[in-house]
């Protein structure tokens, strides 16, 4: 499994020569302007955690460049997508189901959901991904939450990736102690630095997770992590 990281909450993943496409938001972030061409992305698959426009911008546009895309997600989002001619799979917390990429689970995020048009966006969630024998857990916008605790058991992990920003989730301080839920001992941190609110100081950040015997990865966009 190959991992990208297109910038705050956006991921590329290649698995079993299958390209999914995590929460793009691309064209909305001066970051990955010159970085991140939208229109040359090829993907299969397009995973959605919940409906919030830093999280869907560039839905349609993906599609459009790529005819034939499933969108996965919850009921209402992948409803709302399916108005403007997206096919989808809908899903909600605690289901998994078989795609040709592999088994995904929908497991439980605490956080908001809702369109820019301020239609609702179904209840948040998060993705555990089992794909050419590794496991991967995508946690959304959320707090820190016990829950937590139950996703190594659904699949042994190899490896998530956290929301470290703090102010509409969690900060560092909480994604360690997420770690420790999940029993792993490195986390990609996302959702951090796209804007002012969720500028983080990095040194602190890495502290937090050293302190508790943890290790933070800080990706810069584009960067690529194999499983």
């Amino acid at each position: 499994m190959k991992i990208q990281y297109l910038g705050h909450a956006s991921l590329l993943i290649e698995a079993a020569g299958e390209r999914l496409v995590v929460d793009p938001f691309i064209t909305g972030n001066p970051m990955a302007n010159g970085k991140i061409d939208v229109n040359a992305i090829k993907a299969d698959y397009i995973l959605v955690t919940h409906a919030h426009q830093d999280h869907i911008l560039d839905v349609e546009r993906i599609a459009a460049n790529n005819p034939g895309i499933m969108l996965v997600s919850n009921f209402e989002i992948v409803n709302y997508f399916g108005q403007r001619g997206i096919q989808g799979h809908p899903m909600n917390h605690g289901g998994s189901w078989h795609f040709d990429f592999g088994r995904l689970t929908y497991v439980n995020a605490i956080h908001t959901s809702s369109f820019p048009d301020g239609s609702y966006g179904g209840q948040p969630g998060g993705f555990v991904i089992e794909s050419e024998g590794k496991a991967l857990y995508i946690a959304g916008d959320t707090a820190l939450t016990y829950d937590m605790k139950i996703v190594p058991m659904i699949a042994r992990l190899d490896a998530a990736i956290l929301p470290v920003g703090d102010n509409f989730t969690m900060g560092p301080e909480g994604a360690a102690m997420a770690a420790d839920f999940l029993g792993l001992d490195r986390i990609v941190g996302y959702h951090f630095d796209t804007f002012d609110l969720i500028k983080i100081d990095h040194g602190r950040a890495y502290d937090a997770f050293a302190k508790q015997g943890k290790e933070l990865i800080l990706p810069e966009i584009g960067d690529i992590f194999e499983l």
